[in-house]
């Protein structure tokens, strides 16, 4: 995704962008489309980018290793600045631009900014049960018949804190 900038008038632009996930390198989690909202500030000396993502994404429950399908959805701000870097620069949100630069490439944020974007823990839903760790059945579909009454004796704590918790 490419904007050009070279005759750009300082002022407020927007962008819309669909791309397929393959055009910007993301097919493992991901499929279909990417939608990019982009509203492009330009002035003097800066861009300033506000961008909105939204994809779909394909994730194993960590809990019951169910496949599952989820939208992503992600908002991100980008300054690009003219001129020469400065010798100290520690914000990620900031790229220098020479002066006589005619375009933004977007493809690499867009790409960062949507790996960042997965969920640490994958559920397929928020109260996912998982699976039983004696016969291993989803206990999303069910109860199993495993007997409850043999519990090891060092997992009495966690058990009455979280029956404290229900």
């Amino acid at each position: 995704m490419i904007i050009k900038i070279s005759n750009l008038s300082e002022g407020v632009h927007n962008y819309v962008f669909e791309e397929p996930i393959k055009e910007i390198g993301l097919e493992e989690y991901f499929f279909g489309n990417v939608s990019v909202e982009v509203e492009l500030n330009k002035s003097s000396n800066q861009i300033v980018l506000n961008v909105a993502l939204e994809l779909s994404a394909r994730f194993e429950c960590d809990r019951c290793t169910v496949n599952y399908n989820t939208p992503i959805t992600t908002e991100y701000q980008m300054v690009y600045l003219f001129g020469k870097e400065p010798v100290e620069s520690e914000s990620i949100n900031i790229t220098y631009l020479p002066n006589d630069a005619d375009k933004l490439i977007l493809d690499e944020d867009i790409k960062d900014f949507v790996l960042l974007s997965i969920p640490m823990k994958k559920l397929c839903k928020e109260d996912c049960k998982g699976l039983c760790y004696k016969c291993g059945k989803n206990l999303n579909e069910g109860n199993c018949n495993c007997e409850k009454s043999n519990i090891d004796a060092r997992w009495l704590p966690l058990i009455d804190l979280k029956n404290k918790i229900n």
